[in-house]
């Protein structure tokens, strides 16, 4: 069980690398401080699918962190 753990682990990990790498450049320099970056744009679609698996494969990677640290250390 621990090393399909692993394997799933490995997997978000570099599907995660790559989808991060897929975003665009913010630029948002001093802006992003606050929260005034955004206040007048608007995300695209295919931005919103592509924070919304970066989402669910972080979540994946974090739940698989999990499980093999608390069966290690168990």
């Amino acid at each position: 069980m621990l090393t399909t753990v692993w394997i799933i682990q490995i997997v978000s990990a570099i599907l995660l690398i790559f989808f991060v790498l897929l975003h665009s450049p913010k630029g948002d320099g001093l802006g992003a401080i606050g929260g005034a970056a955004n206040l007048f744009s608007s995300q695209k679609s295919a931005e919103k699918g592509l924070n919304h698996i970066t989402y669910v494969l972080s979540a994946i990677f974090l739940l698989c962190s999990f499980i093999t640290g608390y069966h290690l250390f168990s």
